[in-house]
């Protein structure tokens, strides 16, 4: 009976530990904000962080782009908006990560509209798009850290580089 309350007590302090160390816990919040890489250009993004369990967290997103090209001889500009929403896994408590670090994998749901100038021989777009994303973050002090994600969906479809600021930690 002692060993299996030893177990027992060993399995609980690991697991206090292993919890402390997901940087976004439940009920807190983060901001990031950044550059964005896609075939479209360097669109610029920001987007907030909900924790609803501390290994998952979901988020909106909001990024804009605005880029000239040459169809035909014509110069045209275009503007791209995009909005989403992602849902994210973070593997800090799973791979024993340390309190700086966060690896996390996810799903995003975005919606896109281009808009060009009147003098393009095609018409507007926008849509919804579905993608997947990996990506990790470096706190370099308690509230602030830089991210690199790679995948997405619409406007940053490449990914993301950027810097993060917890809000209430």
């Amino acid at each position: 009976m002692k060993k299996i309350q030893a177990i027992l007590l060993l399995f609980f302090a690991a697991a206090i530990t292993v919890n402390a160390q997901v940087p976004l816990k439940k009920g807190e919040s983060q901001l990031n904000a950044g550059l964005g890489l896609s075939g479209w250009g360097v669109p610029l993004y920001g987007g907030v962080d909900f924790g609803v369990f501390n290994d998952i967290t979901i988020g909106i997103d909001a990024s804009f782009v605005s880029y000239n090209e040459h169809y035909s001889g014509v110069k045209y500009s275009s503007n791209v908006f995009g909005i989403g929403a992602n849902g994210n896994y973070h593997f800090n408590t799973v791979l024993d990560i340390p309190k700086n670090w966060d690896f996390y994998a996810g799903i995003n749901l975005g919606y896109y509209a281009w808009g060009v100038a009147d003098n393009y021989p095609g018409d507007n777009a926008s849509g919804f798009e579905l993608g997947a994303q990996i990506g990790g973050r470096y706190f370099i002090s308690r509230k602030f850290g830089f991210n690199l994600e790679l995948g997405g969906s619409g406007t940053f479809s490449g990914g993301k580089i950027g810097i993060t600021y917890l809000l209430n930690k």
